[in-house]
């Protein structure tokens, strides 16, 4: 049962949403758009607010699932098995098998992992919440999407430790950062050579 979980953990996460919807919505390749990345963000950046929204609720169901359906339906009880699952879902988000393993950053599944780990585990709702505010508060400052997003997935660990949780999930937590790192290396480039673009909020100074 593990490995059918697996299996489908990552088949859901696989299902490359931004690409579909451009497909769909415009007749456009995503990937030849904006950042050329298969994300939620690249989606608000090309095709606007609403189909951005609309890609970021699936990406993240796509963490949600694994977590909690697959792994009750299949009768995974353990905590282990539904991190697997976990996994799973990102690296089909990551690396989907259905763009020859080019895939978005993982993210937005990385957040509805942790949503559907906090359904079960009450323990991790810290988390979340901080590990989201992180990300605001970084937004906030920066107006950068990557750099929050960074700095969140840098921080992950750090407050699943602090917070007490077991060492499956703070293990969880390092993989996810490692993910965020890997997958970020562009624009990592572009932040150190002061060329990664901005969202201009209202109150930023002009």
């Amino acid at each position: 049962m593990i490995i059918l979980g697996i299996i489908i953990s990552y088949f859901i996460g696989s299902i490359p949403t931004a690409y579909i919807y451009g497909k769909l919505y415009k007749g456009i390749d995503i990937r030849e758009h904006g950042s050329g990345n298969a994300g939620a963000t690249n989606v608000f950046r090309v095709l606007g607010k609403i189909p951005g929204i609309i890609v970021l609720v699936i990406d993240i169901l796509k963490g949600v699932l694994p977590v909690v359906i697959v792994a009750d339906v299949l009768g995974s009880t353990q905590v282990i098995e539904r991190i697997l699952f976990a996994v799973c879902a990102v690296c089909g988000h990551n690396w989907t098998i259905f763009l020859n393993f080019k895939g978005g950053k993982g993210i937005a599944t990385s957040l509805g992992v942790l949503i559907g780990l906090t359904i079960k585990i009450a323990s991790i709702r810290i988390v979340l919440i901080l590990t989201v505010l992180s990300w605001l508060v970084s937004f906030a400052i920066t107006g950068i999407v990557s750099l929050s997003s960074i700095i969140a997935g840098t921080f992950l660990p750090v407050i699943m430790v602090f917070s007490g949780q077991s060492f499956e999930i703070i293990c969880l937590g390092v993989v996810f950062c490692i993910f965020v790192t890997l997958r970020h290396r562009p624009n990592i480039k572009r932040l150190l050579a002061g060329k990664e673009p901005k969202v201009k909020l209202p109150f930023h100074k002009k």
